[in-house]
């Protein structure tokens, strides 16, 4: 491995892919067996909504990461072209290749299995393709940003950081209460421009976290805040289930913000990373495993949904499957000559 990888880094960026594949096998569990199980026990419906903050850290996590190694950069006309070269460039052909290839997928498996519906099994395999446009969107606009950055103290972009936090996160948490309470349309028009909304915060977040504009707050602090964050949407999710209500975690929800910063701030005041050589096998082949995981879960989802355990274990041993057969894949396709770290867009 490269001497100059940061280790909490690559701790920070292990975490997020197998919390993104942790998300994927609860949500392909309990959305199956919703169909045949309306009445969930009480843990295992808190299960449910617990592992969805927990599964909800990984892209902030690797958007706080882009932040955290991307922002803090000179780049003049010549070092943006090379970096669109080696980045978006990349990206986009990348999206393009795997999109076909799940595409293909979908045609295969609904071929050999003719009960499967095409639509679902469709909606599970590009279930984690909205962040490929998404991130492309946000590396064609880093080096402006970048740019920006460097004219400001990190204090004045933290203020602003909060202002469009709280329109970005707050305002809409505010009317969905009001919609909760059957008061509709209650929405303030705003437009948060060249922002790249909450997906630009998160990334915003991680340069300031490398700034160290928050090492005047102690850990007790930042420890606090993510314990009360993880209570505060594991409690709505549940409320808003006995209300009736249908309510989606998502990354615009504040809690999960909150969250997902603090405990990146905590993970980069680790000054040691145990199990260094695992954690460092398991961050390198992450956005590979993000590439391929989904391939896995259509076929592993009937094997395991029939186990003769509860939702929960099965969800964990459906994790568990993921985590194998993905990283056995990527390590193969990767040692593929001219054609692996091409794929897999491995640098």
């Amino acid at each position: 491995m490269s001497q100059n990888r940061i280790e909490w880094i690559d701790l920070v960026r292990a975490i997020a892919i197998l919390t993104v594949l942790y998300i994927h096998a609860t949500d392909g569990i309990y959305i199956i067996s919703s169909d045949a199980i309306m009445n969930y026990t009480l843990f295992s419906r808190v299960f449910q909504f617990a592992s969805l903050f927990i599964g909800r850290i990984g892209v902030p996590f690797f958007l706080m990461i882009t932040g955290y190694l991307l922002l803090d950069r000179v780049y003049d006309d010549e070092k943006v072209r090379r970096f669109w070269e080696k980045n978006c460039k990349g990206l986009v052909i990348v999206t393009i290749i795997w999109s076909l290839i799940y595409a293909v997928s979908i045609q295969f498996v609904a071929f050999f299995s003719m009960q499967v519906n095409t639509i679902e099994a469709g909606n599970l395999f590009f279930s984690h393709m909205w962040y490929m446009p998404m991130i492309i969107g946000m590396y064609l606009s880093l080096p402006f940003v970048s740019s920006a950055l460097s004219h400001f103290d990190p204090k004045t972009i933290n203020q602003a950081t909060i202002v469009f936090s709280l329109l970005a996160f707050l305002l809409p948490f505010i009317s969905l209460l009001f919609d909760m309470e059957g008061i509709q349309n209650v929405n303030i028009q705003f437009c948060l421009g060249f922002s790249g909304g909450v997906y630009g915060i998160y990334i915003i977040l991680g340069w300031l976290v490398k700034k160290g504009l928050f090492k005047k707050y102690s850990t007790n602090k930042f420890r606090l805040l993510a314990i009360v964050s993880f209570l505060i949407c594991v409690f709505f999710q549940y409320y808003t289930y006995i209300r009736g209500y249908s309510f989606f975690l998502w990354y615009e929800f504040p809690f999960v913000l909150t969250g997902s910063f603090a405990l990146f701030e905590l993970c980069s005041r680790r000054k040691k990373v145990r199990g260094l050589r695992g954690i460092e096998f398991l961050s390198k082949y992450s956005f590979a495993v993000f590439l391929i995981h989904n391939l896995f879960r259509i076929p592993l989802l009937p094997m395991v949904l029939y186990l003769p355990f509860t939702e929960p274990i099965k969800a964990i041993i459906l994790w568990i499957l993921l985590i194998i057969c993905s990283y056995i894949a990527a390590v193969i396709i990767y040692r593929i000559p001219k054609f692996g770290k091409f794929i897999l867009y491995m640098r």
